[in-house]
């Protein structure tokens, strides 16, 4: 009997294909060329680019970045720098962003031509309040009315009764915007981190910057703008300082998008497939000089759309079919909120891989020392990184990664003083010593909730490049420096944790 995963992979399969066959004048095969990757992973991207659209471009166009204030220098860089357009993608944007919001607006005064397109999550940037981080943005949109665009995409999830009894804050619990990409004109930035001053200061995440990638911008700002056509405007009336939110599609009620949503994102993955099917420049062995590919993965559970899920199961897969010499891979894993996808529990302990994971520790929890409900959630963190560390001794695979003759799984939690963590991704290498040649980056937390819940776009990269592979190398040994041996063992959980996880811990 098929799977929920391999029924739903077998729809958008039939699904993309009918749309690729509708596409006119398409005559083509894939022809792609990894030769210069390493060995073990080239019949990996010569998969996943059959399903995936997928980048080509130079490795001395990708700058890995490891500091928030990096991130945030790069950011107000970009933002300047744009000429005809500005996109920005996060949870939201903090209320007393001023700097950033400055940014903006200085670049639109001095270039007529530029428009802004934000898109964040309704729930999380509408908070009620005085420092509501929508109310910031008013300004910016009452000074600029035809050249700022907020987008407001709102979970299908929560409707109803329980919209209406839900109350706010708790409601981002049923699935938020999730995907964080900061760009202009041909450059994008992506990244796991927000827009909020923790995150350019003190919050440690990941960052990837492609500069002078016209095509891989493109791409990200379409995405956008298509999300934009199932997501609150926000309008500001000529006469008036109060804000409204419009609906774009009356032909649909906000609630019932998950239709049509699908189709859309199936339809632009289709569309971008095709376009890299018929591209004769992307293929690195057709030009020496593109020795990375980059291909984009949806994840949105609550759209039926799970490219992410299907890349992984794809990789491990491959994994345990890889026969190459020499071929023994380690893989580095990390979360903020660690809480692995129960799939994904299974693809690694069944797996022979060895693999280091980084989760926060509890003070290094965004939520550590929160009042109410949520001031439990490090704790429930604990409960989960407990129950994995259970069933890692259970398939008896616990041992250091570090061991030469193991094959074990490694948990340790990152902690540094006056610093939260939220850092999340992939890394893949060939041998033990041997710098990565493939990472998994972008917004998913690779946890329940970014399965189902959350609305995420994040990126496969892999590459031949002695010096970015070094660079990869270098972005996981400086979150390795914070690492310490995991203590959840040691810490007691309370009753009423374990209760509120077994209900809600998908949300987590």
């Amino acid at each position: 009997m098929l799977s929920v995963v391999q029924i739903a992979a077998r729809r958008r399969v039939l699904s993309i294909n009918s749309v690729v066959k509708g596409l006119s004048t398409i005559k083509c095969a894939r022809n792609i060329s990894v030769s210069h990757l390493d060995p073990s992973i080239r019949n990996f991207a010569s998969a996943l680019a059959e399903r995936q659209p997928c980048f080509a471009l130079p490795s001395k166009s990708v700058k890995v970045l490891s500091e928030p204030t990096e991130f945030y220098q790069t950011l107000l860089g970009i933002i300047k720098r744009a000429k005809r357009r500005i996109f920005l993608s996060s949870l939201y944007i903090g209320a007393s962003e001023k700097e950033l919001i400055d940014a903006l607006d200085a670049s639109l005064r001095s270039n007529p031509e530029l428009h802004v397109y934000l898109t964040l999550d309704f729930n999380r940037s509408t908070r009620p309040g005085p420092s509501s981080p929508i109310l910031a943005l008013l300004p910016l949109l009452r000074d600029h009315r035809d050249r700022v665009h907020i987008s407001l995409f709102r979970s299908p999830k929560l409707s109803g009764v329980m919209d209406r009894v839900v109350p706010p804050r708790f409601n981002e619990g049923w699935g938020t915007w999730h995907a964080k990409i900061y760009g202009s004109d041909a450059e994008v930035m992506i990244s796991g981190a927000n827009l909020n001053e923790s995150y350019f200061t003190d919050r440690q995440d990941r960052y990837i910057h492609f500069t002078t990638q016209p095509n891989l911008a493109e791409y990200c700002f379409q995405f956008l703008r298509l999300v934009s056509g199932f997501s609150y405007q926000v309008t500001l009336p000529a006469d008036s300082d109060i804000h409204d939110y419009r609906w774009p599609d009356p032909s649909v009620d906000s609630w019932k998008i998950q239709s049509k949503a699908e189709e859309a994102l199936i339809r632009f993955q289709a569309a971008n497939l095709a376009s890299t099917m018929l591209s004769s420049s992307w293929s690195v062995g057709d030009n020496p000089d593109h020795d990375v590919l980059v291909l984009p993965v949806i994840q949105a559970g609550q759209l039926n759309i799970r490219e992410e899920e299907h890349t992984l199961s794809l990789l491990f897969d491959h994994l345990s079919r890889e026969r190459q010499p020499g071929f023994n891979p380690t893989m580095d894993l990390t979360s903020g909120y660690f809480g692995l996808y129960k799939p994904y529990q299974d693809m690694v302990l069944k797996s022979t891989v060895r693999c280091g994971i980084i989760a926060a520790s509890p003070k290094a929890n965004g939520f550590y020392g929160s009042r109410g409900i949520s001031g439990l959630i490090p704790e429930g963190y604990t409960y989960l990184e407990q129950r994995f560390m259970r069933a890692v001794k259970a398939a008896s695979r616990e041992s250091p990664v570090d061991n030469p003759e193991g094959s074990g799984v490694e948990l340790k939690e990152w902690e540094r003083e006056g610093w939260t963590y939220h850092a999340k991704g992939i890394w893949l290498s060939p041998r033990p010593g041997a710098h990565p040649a493939l990472t998994l980056f972008g917004s998913t937390n690779l946890n329940s909730r970014s399965a189902h819940l959350d609305t995420e776009l994040s990126f496969v990269m892999m590459t031949s490049s002695d010096l970015l592979r070094r660079r990869l190398h270098e972005e996981v040994q400086g979150l390795r420096r914070w690492a310490v041996p995991w203590r959840g063992d040691e810490r007691r959980v309370r009753r009423r944790t374990k209760a509120i996880v077994g209900v809600v811990g998908g949300m987590l």
